[in-house]
């Protein structure tokens, strides 16, 4: 099963968004521990990855010749 770079793009935007909210969940709880940053860095290269993948998706799509 072949899957879209969009869907999995959103799918690492959605991961990222949730470990940011870990992450914010974390750092109120107990401030800023190994953990926190674990998750802080999750949440960039998640983030990263997912607009990286979503670009990808639309410069694929526009590079395609037209029927």
């Amino acid at each position: 099963m072949k899957q879209s770079p969009l869907f999995s793009g959103f799918i690492y935007c959605l991961l990222g968004v949730l470990f940011t909210y870990f992450a914010i969940q974390q750092v109120s709880m107990s401030g800023w521990g190994f953990f926190s940053y674990l998750l802080v860095i999750l949440a960039t290269i998640d983030l990263g990855a997912g607009f990286r993948l979503i670009i990808f998706h639309f410069k694929l799509k526009n590079a395609r010749p037209k029927k």
